[in-house]
């Protein structure tokens, strides 16, 4: 007989048992809530101390270059103080000339002379009445101005600043300027007026004396502010 249960497939897979038991897949064990707390902690922590350290550290920047501030206006304070009080002790002189009378201008060359109530002197002498003598030798700007209020055919309109080494030395001019009245189509009425100015940086010594001379005394307008001289040390 032909055995009809044999065959070449594999036997089906036995089913499972009802009452055999099946593995269990365990889960990680989460973190416990402690250690949860103390990370949140560590790390609100490390932001309040890094925020902490950036506002501290802005705060003393600030302060540094509010101090820098401070100190480089003190010192620019205290070197205008010390350049004013400096300035303040130089030698200067400011003169005026002395008014004259139309009896007392003659038709003379000469030094003029300088109204002493009204003119200022400081580290610097007065010599008979038209001379100043420098007492600290440097370098001085020297500066004129003569207004003249009369022409003359024969004689230009000028000023001359003279220098001499001492009271008895040789005269040498130093600067001089020119100025000219010639007749304008103008009204009779408007006077007629020039003015010769000058100003130059001129070495000095001690003892050295420097004073105005012009052509003729006669022309000069001796009215206030018409005519001054000065030099101040620079």
């Amino acid at each position: 007989m032909i055995n009809t249960y044999q065959t070449s497939l594999p036997a089906p897979p036995v089913p499972p048992r009802l009452n055999r038991s099946h593995p269990v897949f365990i889960p990680a064990q989460l973190p416990s809530q402690g250690h949860s707390r103390t990370l949140i902690r560590f790390l609100v922590g490390a932001v309040l101390m890094h925020l902490l350290l950036s506002v501290g550290g802005f705060i003393y920047l600030y302060h540094l270059h509010q101090m820098d501030k401070f100190h480089s206006a003190e010192g620019k304070a205290a070197f205008l103080s010390s350049e004013n009080q400096r300035t303040s002790y130089k030698p200067l002189a400011r003169m005026i000339v002395q008014q004259r009378s139309h009896k007392e201008q003659k038709s003379i060359s000469g030094y003029l002379e300088w109204d002493m109530n009204h003119s200022f002197l400081r580290t610097i002498n007065y010599y008979r009445y038209s001379w100043l003598t420098i007492l600290e030798p440097g370098d001085y700007y020297v500066f004129s101005r003569v207004t003249f209020s009369k022409g003359n055919s024969e004689l230009p309109l000028v000023s001359m600043v003279k220098m001499r080494k001492n009271e008895t030395g040789a005269e040498k001019t130093m600067m001089q300027a020119f100025c000219s009245l010639e007749i304008r189509s103008v009204s009779s009425s408007i006077p007629r007026l020039c003015t010769a100015t000058q100003g130059e940086v001129i070495t000095l010594e001690k003892g050295n004396q420097l004073s105005v001379w012009v052509q003729d005394l006669s022309l000069v307008d001796y009215n206030e502010g018409a005519t001054a001289f000065g030099m101040y040390k620079v």
